[in-house]
């Protein structure tokens, strides 16, 4: 088995890393700045660096791929004066574009095993759970739930399944120290839910813990 994870320097991607290397599954792991060997260096904001990265695998088999990358830079912002124009411009371009280029990228390896892709979104992007603020992020996980729902449709018959996944909100830089869970149990968790999913289930949004999440 064939494991590739986006964003895994750190957080839930690095713990997604060492739980999926701790089974003796071969893994990679994308960075921005690949920290050692066995890694992957690209820039998910940056079409030629993912265009690279996939020339470099050469359509190795994936068996699972999990777009976990993501960014969150509008914390705190007031609606008076924040959420500048570039701001959801660098967001959505790593958060959905990134991602959709990623799985562009890299279907001939998704085909040739039949793989599976997860993508890490939110609950925070379902239109059912509104808390205001965080606009762009918000948006760009709304935007990455949409995705995941509609290559589901498409990808069905090359048999690849596609699942969408709240991590949780996890004690990681981006979910901050008051986050309520911790980064062990949410990748447990999540494992758990890449390994249940399959035809049957794609296009699912699921919580770590498997609960089904409202559009």
């Amino acid at each position: 088995m064939a494991v590739l994870i986006t964003g895994a320097s750190r957080g839930i991607g690095l713990g997604l890393l060492r739980a999926y290397r701790a089974r003796g599954t071969e893994v990679i792991g994308t960075h921005r700045e690949p920290p050692a060997p066995g890694w992957l260096g690209v820039d998910l904001s940056d079409p030629a660096s993912i265009a690279a990265m996939a020339q470099g695998l050469g359509g190795t088999p994936i068996d699972l791929l999990v777009c976990n990358a993501g960014v969150n830079l509008d914390k705190g912002h007031k609606i008076e004066s924040g959420y500048p124009a570039d701001l959801w411009a660098r967001t959505f371009a790593v958060n959905v574009t990134g991602v959709f280029l990623t799985i562009q990228a890299l279907l001939p390896g998704l085909r040739a095993a039949r793989g599976k892709i997860a993508i890490i979104s939110s609950q925070m992007g379902s239109d059912t759970r509104p808390g205001g603020a965080s606009y762009i992020y918000r948006a760009s996980k709304a935007a990455a739930l949409n995705l995941g729902r509609n290559l589901a449709v498409d990808l069905r018959g090359d048999g690849i399944a596609v699942g969408i996944y709240h991590p949780g909100w996890v004690r990681t830089d981006m979910g901050g120290t008051s986050a309520t869970l911790g980064t062990d149990e949410a990748v447990a968790g999540l494992v758990e839910r890449f390994e249940a999913l399959d035809l049957s289930r794609t296009g699912c949004f699921e919580t770590y813990d498997g609960k089904t999440i409202p559009f």
